[in-house]
């Protein structure tokens, strides 16, 4: 790890992760970015589209389901009508990859909102709203059908803020975290991916489903993402294991499902998180920062 960062070791880490129902995280292709990635090509970008929806004052905006939109410096599907420019987003911890949103139309971003980002069971604060209120901030699965191609996640993925555009300590941190964890995952059996997402499609574009593995392959993705908060802790990981995921030995991972934050991350420290965390379904209470289940539940020490 370089030195003379600031690095704050006094606080106590956990608990400090905000609360969270949906990280969504946008595909970009690119290693950092502005400060506020909603001012990306002057504004004419999907997470400055997502914002407009979910934001202070946006149609679909719920102070009790808080969505957290962060760029990711994993590159979009194509789709093989390569002259459509679409985006790709992962939803976690509902690990689903949306792989082609239209960038001219903002139709399929209201069915990405409304179709899988909006809860499907409101809090009962919002009980004192009016019924078409209510209605309006519940999930519609009929949009869903408006975006084609969606598929299950399956890897590990292991996300490092790496946002030397809003905060230095994390761009100089990101990319060496980054490349630790490239080298390390493959010695326990765990390829990494980094090819973007390939989607059966038809003649038409259409994409052609096929049945994937019950359980998640042993694979791994690594990518830099846009400000998670906590500068102060760098070098910050997220790692989530996907639904159905097994330890090194066969069995029902205790973590599966589940998204853990991790601070004060330096690369002596990656071999300890994969084996503890990844293969072993242990949190590492030295660097836990909060976590969250399949279930929205937060996780806290």
């Amino acid at each position: 790890m370089p030195e003379g960062l600031e690095i704050d070791h006094s606080k106590p880490l956990n608990g400090t992760m905000a609360a969270y129902a949906e990280q969504v995280l946008i595909c970009t292709g690119k290693d950092d970015w502005m400060s506020k990635i909603e001012e990306e090509n002057s504004g004419d970008n999907l997470a400055a589209d997502i914002k407009e929806l979910l934001g202070r004052g946006g149609v679909y905006s719920d102070p009790y389901h808080n969505v957290a939109v962060a760029n990711a410096s994993f590159p979009s599907s194509v789709p093989k009508r390569e002259e459509v420019q679409t985006t790709s987003v992962y939803l976690l911890p509902s690990f689903k990859y949306i792989p082609f949103l239209p960038r001219v139309s903002f139709d399929s971003v209201q069915a990405l909102v409304k179709g899988y980002i909006l809860p499907t069971k409101l809090n009962p604060a919002n009980e004192g709203l009016s019924p078409i209120h209510r209605d309006r901030l519940l999930r519609s699965e009929e949009q869903q059908q408006f975006l084609y191609g969606v598929q299950d996640v399956k890897d590990v993925m292991v996300l490092i803020c790496g946002h030397g555009g809003r905060d230095m300590r994390c761009g100089i941190t990101g990319p060496i975290l980054r490349d630790e964890f490239e080298k390390f995952l493959p010695r326990v059996g765990l390829s990494v991916q980094k090819a973007a997402v390939e989607i059966s499609q038809g003649e038409n574009g259409e994409a052609v489903t096929s049945p994937g593995p019950e359980e998640p392959a042993r694979t791994a993705r690594v990518g830099l993402i846009s400000h998670i908060g906590g500068h102060k802790f760098a070098g910050n990981v997220i790692v989530y294991l996907p639904p159905g995921m097994k330890t090194a030995d066969g069995e029902k991972h205790p973590l599966e499902g589940c998204g853990i934050w991790y601070g004060r991350v330096e690369p002596k420290h990656v071999q300890g998180i994969v084996e503890e965390t990844v293969l072993g379904g242990k949190v590492i209470e030295e660097h836990f920062r909060g976590g969250i289940t399949r279930d929205r539940e937060i996780l806290r020490l």
